[in-house]
């Protein structure tokens, strides 16, 4: 796929959280809990991939999923971790702040992760330049706190 249509991909990605956020905030209201919400939001997410894989007949290897890392299988424990934290914590920081502190961390540990070479694909070395630019996210979350 053309590069320009998986970055198209991840801005729409990116801009479609923090809709997510907020109807998973408003189905926690009104639940009158946010912790349901989360098992809702994961209910509905699964009916939905499971439904793809068929209409779309994705095939899977078996052998593949016994040979994979015993932490490979902690991605749904990361999803439901992060969707509970940004319920939780929406309601009360807003969606700017919110978000904001989501793309330091992200920035923070992308960077990390990416000098260390751990799971990814291409490593890249912590410069400074990079590291101005993860301060300027942080930056920018400060600013949207105080204003």
């Amino acid at each position: 796929m053309d590069k320009l249509l998986w970055i198209a991909l991840a801005f729409v990605a990116g801009s479609l959280l923090p809709i997510q956020a907020g109807v998973n905030a408003k189905l926690g209201r009104a639940a009158d809990s946010p912790i349901m919400a989360v098992c809702i939001s994961f209910i509905v997410g699964t009916i939905a991939m499971l439904l793809f894989v068929l209409l779309t007949k994705q095939s899977i290897s078996w052998s593949g999923l016994k040979a994979a890392p015993l932490y490979a299988w902690i991605g749904g424990l990361l999803g439901a971790f992060y969707v509970t934290a940004v319920i939780l914590a929406y309601p009360h920081l807003g969606p700017g702040l919110t978000f904001a502190l989501i793309v330091a961390g992200q920035m923070l540990f992308t960077v990390v992760l990416e000098h260390f070479n751990i799971l990814v694909a291409q490593p890249h070395p912590m410069t400074l330049p990079r590291l101005f630019g993860v301060l300027l996210v942080i930056v920018g979350a400060i600013i949207i706190r105080k204003y």
